[in-house]
């Protein structure tokens, strides 16, 4: 059984800092049994008039429909299913998908964050286990700020206008209540080293008890035997 964790977050250290740990980030990406993806990956394709306001910082990307579900859904039982899926990457700058894909091989551990999958039902039903990183409302306006400045070229003016208008708003009304629904509630992200290392040990514990079900076949989410491609047992590129 592939184990999808949904870790709902406003920056992605606390991702990183369990694949440290594990020591995943050293292992080539073909053969690691944990792997991380992005809910910024999946963002919809924009009208003309949608990317216009976009890049004068007027379109809400953090409202649920910013993003297509229907992909998400789609790829989460591709991956529960153990199946090798493509992810789109997405230019921040243009505000499109690219013409290429992330390919992500089979693993046992699945690691998605983002902020605003816990929104919709029938993709939190999806995830084994939910996970909500509770950080100071500055700290992440802050490294908001830090992110957009230098990776994608925005000016100070629209990235604090565009908080205030719609990054704030939408985090109280869509993603701050969905905090209930989370299994481990994580304070001060990824400087809280005593929530991380326990689930670090409980990603361990998973893995440890995988290596069986690696070598006969992988147990879909109905209990049954996934036997391995050929093509999938060796990861190729």
């Amino acid at each position: 059984m592939v184990m999808v964790i949904y870790v709902s977050l406003f920056q992605s250290s606390v991702c990183e800092k369990i694949m440290e740990l594990l020591g995943q980030n050293k292992i080539d990406r073909h053969q690691r049994q944990v792997v991380i993806l992005s809910q910024d990956s999946f963002y919809r394709e924009l009208t003309p008039e949608q990317k216009a306001k976009a890049l004068k910082g007027q379109f809400n990307f953090d409202h649920p429909d910013a993003f297509d579900n229907q992909l998400v859904m789609k790829t989460l039982r591709d991956i529960i299913q153990g199946k090798t899926v493509h992810i789109p990457v997405y230019d921040f700058v243009k505000h499109s998908r690219k013409d290429e894909f992330v390919t992500v091989y089979p693993a046992d551990v699945v690691l998605f964050e983002g902020i605003l999958m816990f929104y919709a039902q029938e993709i939190r039903d999806l995830f084994q286990m939910k996970l909500f990183v509770d950080t100071d409302p500055d700290t992440r306006l802050s490294r908001r700020v830090l992110r957009d400045i230098s990776e994608r070229g925005r000016e100070l003016e629209q990235v604090l206008n565009q908080y205030i208008t719609f990054v704030k708003p939408a985090f109280e009304e869509f993603c701050l209540p969905t905090k209930k629904y989370a299994d481990v509630i994580i304070p001060r992200g990824a400087d809280n080293l005593v929530a991380i290392n326990l689930i670090v040990q409980h990603i361990q514990d998973i893995l440890n008890g995988g290596v069986t079900k690696r070598q006969n076949g992988f147990q879909d989410v109905h209990g049954s035997p996934r036997q391995r491609r050929p093509s999938e047992s060796s990861r190729p590129h």
